[in-house]
């Protein structure tokens, strides 16, 4: 049985450091959705492997935490938080926003939560060479792309704004 969800479900990715987390927090609280925040759910079902010295990080299960958020992502209304998109199944999400900024302040951002050496260059790159809009653009269809740029407070709030009137937009088509 199909179920045709009456709320979409959203992905919020980019680099590391361009504002998914505080974009996504704000956002659930105004459109009333859950925030999937996957870091932390990995950590709360054990969806962690080894630790990587070199990135300063555990490798995650990808495949465990798929099969712990099916159930969460079947009715809608979820923001999910991460930092890669690939994985996730495209029929999960009605809205893939790519959030990007400027290398000045991410590294400014990186810096202040204590990134450095090859995990501060990698993201720095990654965030040059646009590789998380490019891993949504060749996961999902162009249509339900969204890219956005989050440099400052005044962008943040326009982000949210946007993404509010998508919802509406996508409610009215769907429903």
């Amino acid at each position: 049985m199909n179920l045709k969800r009456t709320v979409p479900n959203i992905l919020i990715t980019g680099t590391p450091g361009v504002g998914k987390s505080t974009i996504s927090r704000k956002l659930a609280e105004r459109a009333k959705f859950t925030w999937r925040e996957i870091s932390k759910l990995a950590e709360e079902h054990n969806c962690l492997d080894e630790y990587d010295p070199e990135y300063q990080c555990s490798i995650l299960n990808e495949e465990k935490l798929l099969d712990i958020m099916e159930g969460m992502m079947i009715k809608g209304g979820n923001i999910v938080d991460y930092h890669g998109c690939d994985f996730f199944p495209e029929r999960w999400f009605d809205g893939v926003f790519v959030i990007r900024t400027n290398n000045t302040t991410l590294y400014d951002r990186l810096s202040a939560r204590g990134y450095t050496g090859k995990k501060m260059e990698n993201n720095i790159q990654c965030e040059i060479f646009a590789t998380l809009l490019e891993e949504a653009q060749s996961s999902y269809k162009p249509e339900i792309i969204v890219e956005l740029t989050n440099d400052n407070e005044e962008q943040l709030h326009k982000n949210i704004d946007t993404i509010v009137q998508w919802i509406e937009r996508w409610k009215e088509e769907n429903i």
